[in-house]
């Protein structure tokens, strides 16, 4: 991290200073106003604000506890561990932990040099993001559902990009942002969040618990993958075959894991990049049928009016030259 940035989160606040004077722990007054330990963002967002940065209490155990909105946790220098669900993650200099609302933890003490941030972040503000990256890659709809699903599940997800130049590049620029506030930053932040993401997607495989069930996870993630790079040729009998699954067992996780089937998640993929090519290349439809993946023209017709209610080549007159794409 930048030298002048680390110089702003190295000094002992307030609240430190009394720990270190064994005056106290972490003071839950300072969060929340509820009996159960619910970190408030009505006690850390200023009002009419959708995102705020804090630096991370060193010295003091964190009590288990949950929040009402979407924490970013992101580590300047050292290392953290926080436990979640009764399970150690340690996040190292350079590594991004993002835990959605319902994300019960507790965190470890750090010491003098661990120097870590929270980014207080309402779900709304993560609409520019998503809007940015949802038809790049079908894993965005799986980051969009860990983050704002309203079922009450707790879900994190954990990357390691610490040898990562772009992101740890945006994650000092959005800290920077944050604490220097010098106009107009609320969409600086908005836009830098959604480059943070594409940078994220690409970066996939850094992407070591995204839940607290590592399996399905891992399983989840590779499958959001292999479609992702084989919407054209790939099959669910080959997916099983690759993860060693049973087509019924994958099926049922697939299902339960997006509200899709692997066929819908295979036809969203294949019709993202059917309306990309009808907007932004000149090519007849039928061979933008044949390019994505289709055999029978006639199927894809079909589908095709049932989920944008007109042919292909009346959406390729409306959204010819539109920046905004119905996907």
């Amino acid at each position: 991290m930048r030298r002048e940035l680390l110089e702003l989160l190295e000094p002992v606040t307030e609240e430190e200073r009394e720990i270190l004077e064994g005056k106290g722990q972490v003071k839950q007054g300072l969060y929340t106003s509820r009996k159960h330990f619910t970190v408030e963002s009505e006690k850390l967002l200023q009002e009419g604000k959708l995102i705020s940065v804090r630096k991370h209490t060193r010295f003091a155990y964190f009590p288990l506890h949950d929040h009402n909105y979407v924490e970013v946790f992101y580590v300047c220098q050292g290392a953290v561990t926080h436990r979640i669900d009764g399970e150690e993650v340690t996040v190292r200099q350079g590594e991004l932990l993002f835990l959605n609302q319902y994300a019960s933890h507790e965190i470890l003490p750090a010491g003098r040099e661990d120097i870590a941030i929270n980014l207080i972040v309402l779900p709304e503000f993560f609409d520019t993001a998503f809007s940015m990256i949802e038809k790049n890659n079908v894993l965005a709809d799986f980051l969009a559902d860990s983050l704002k699903e309203k079922n009450g599940t707790s879900r994190y997800l954990y990357f390691q990009v610490s040898d990562n130049l772009q992101i740890q590049n945006l994650m000092e620029n959005l800290i920077d942002s944050l604490l220097h506030k010098q106009g107009n930053e609320e969409q600086i932040n908005r836009h830098t969040m959604g480059l943070l993401f594409l940078h994220l997607m690409n970066a996939a495989r850094s992407l070591k618990e995204s839940t607290p069930n590592q399996y399905r996870n891992l399983l989840m993630m590779t499958t959001l993958r292999y479609i992702e790079e084989n919407y054209r040729t790939g099959s669910l009998t080959q997916l099983c075959d690759m993860l060693n699954q049973s087509i019924s067992g994958l099926s049922r996780m697939i299902r339960k894991s997006t509200g899709y089937t692997y066929k819908e998640l295979l036809q969203r993929r294949r019709f993202r990049k059917a309306v990309e090519l009808l907007v932004e290349t000149e090519l007849p439809v039928n061979d933008i049928v044949t390019a994505v993946g289709y055999e029978n023209n006639s199927y894809f017709y079909r589908k095709f009016r049932e989920r944008y209610q007109m042919t292909p080549n009346a959406y390729r007159e409306r959204y010819r030259g539109s920046d905004r794409v119905r996907v």
